[in-house]
């Protein structure tokens, strides 16, 4: 039976299992399976290289494509297929924006064999917006087609802002317009920009420079809000001061060098960014001295001082007090009982505000804020005036500044209610400041 088997069509895939005898056991001897082969699917196969021939010919199909960034993106496109690009992800990075192989600190490898290097790159391209623009394309085309790369070429940009010290200022230029083109159309997230940080670049002056020119490029995709909406979700906004050198990390010099780079709306928003830190700390020790009734005096020449150091306007300041002495106290939920008490608290800080109400726009501001909170809190609807009246008789608002808010227009939150409630007290304003100007006629 066995020879039968072998010497049938099937003897050529099954064979006996060797050194075994076949006894008259009652068993039949099961055949061993020899000689299958399995089929690979063709778009599973991948040429072998070793790094070097993965170079010469990406430089190869670089070079045969010129200066026809179409052509070689769909170069790019159908290599992909047979080029493991997975495993020389750097190598093709390389390539395309340095033109050749970079070795750590970003020298090239083959700067000194043309075979090995390619003229065709993002160095080479012309110094404009369009032509960067059109590179950037290739590579969106390309990560587009072979998702694995994304992460790979983030980490190739973070590598080469690390490296910009080795190219040339056009290159760095190039590279940094490249960046804000990429950023603005989320190929590239905000994060990558960390590597600017590093004291290698920024001791230089390069990091601010690159900066620079990458923002306008980015500005130029999209619009300074969008940028800024964009540094502000990635918590780089608190960073931006640390493109400069620790002597020069200060809001002042970041916005005279952006100012005289063209870019003030990023100068402005560093401002406010700053102003906005400074009042959340000027907010959190106010309210640790609030809750430890500490001496007004000794709170006023704080907040002063703070002001001088920050370069914190009055207007600022007095809404940022009003808040945080309206939020100091749990009120009485009884309409009739809030008043009497607010009137209390409001009487013993008064100085405190009239520390920071010398201008009639911080004083138009108070107004504008006791307005708004009377006019949230229903509990307070009724006691506007009465607030009012107060902060007159403790000269933390004028008459001028009460009378220009009956009469303008600001806020339409309450304002019908409470111009009612200070219909009486304008009247009498009105009628001292008329009589004043009748004695002294007469005088």
């Amino acid at each position: 039976m066995v020879a039968s088997l072998i010497g049938s069509d099937y003897g050529s895939l099954y064979q006996p299992a060797v050194g075994k005898t076949f006894m008259n056991t009652g068993k039949q001897q099961k055949p061993v399976l020899t000689g299958q082969r399995f089929k690979t699917r063709k778009r599973d196969e991948k040429e072998r290289f070793e790094p070097t021939i993965f170079r010469d010919t990406i430089v190869l199909g670089l070079n045969e494509a010129g200066g026809d960034l179409d052509a070689v993106a769909k170069f790019l496109d159908v290599t992909g297929s047979r080029l493991d690009y997975r495993r020389y992800a750097d190598t093709l990075f390389d390539i395309l924006i340095a033109g050749s192989m970079l070795a750590p600190g970003g020298t090239r490898i083959d700067e000194g064999d043309k075979s090995k290097v390619t003229e065709h790159c993002v160095f080479t391209a012309e110094q404009d917006h369009a032509s960067l623009r059109r590179y950037a394309q290739v590579f969106n085309k390309l990560i587009r087609r072979y998702k694995y790369l994304q992460n790979a070429f983030e980490e190739e940009i973070k590598k080469l802002l690390l490296f910009l010290k080795a190219f040339s200022e056009s290159e760095q230029t190039k590279l940094a317009m490249l960046t804000g083109i990429l950023l603005a159309n989320g190929t590239l997230p905000p994060p990558i920009l960390t590597s600017l940080f590093s004291d290698n670049v920024v001791k230089e002056g390069i990091s601010a420079s690159f900066a620079v020119k990458m923002f306008k490029a980015w500005i130029s995709e999209k619009d300074a809000s969008a940028v800024t909406l964009a540094l502000r979700k990635a918590n780089l906004d608190k960073k931006l001061l640390e493109l400069f050198p620790v002597n020069k990390q200060n809001v002042e010099h970041f916005s005279k060098y952006f100012n005289e780079a063209g870019l003030k709306e990023l100068s402005d928003f560093m401002r406010v960014q700053q102003s906005q830190g400074t009042r959340k700390e000027l907010q959190k020790e106010l309210q640790e001295r609030l809750s430890q009734n500490s001496p007004i005096r000794e709170m006023v020449a704080y907040v002063k001082e703070e002001m001088k150091r920050s370069d914190l306007q009055e207007q600022a300041v007095i809404g940022l007090l009003w808040n945080i002495l309206m939020n100091a106290v749990e009120w009485n939920k009884k309409e009739e009982l809030v008043t009497e008490q607010a009137l209390k608290h409001l009487k013993h800080y008064a100085p405190l505000l009239a520390a920071f109400s010398t201008q009639g726009q911080s004083e138009l501001v108070l107004l504008l804020r006791i307005q708004e909170y009377c006019y949230d809190n229903i509990h307070f609807m009724k006691s506007f005036s009465k607030i009012v009246v107060l902060f007159y008789k403790a000269d933390v608002l004028s008459e001028e500044a009460i009378l220009r808010w009956y009469k303008d227009p600001h806020t339409t939150k309450g304002k019908g209610v409470f111009v009612d409630q200070m219909k009486k007290f304008v009247e009498w304003l009105q009628n001292a400041e008329e009589e004043s100007e009748s004695e002294g006629e007469e005088d």
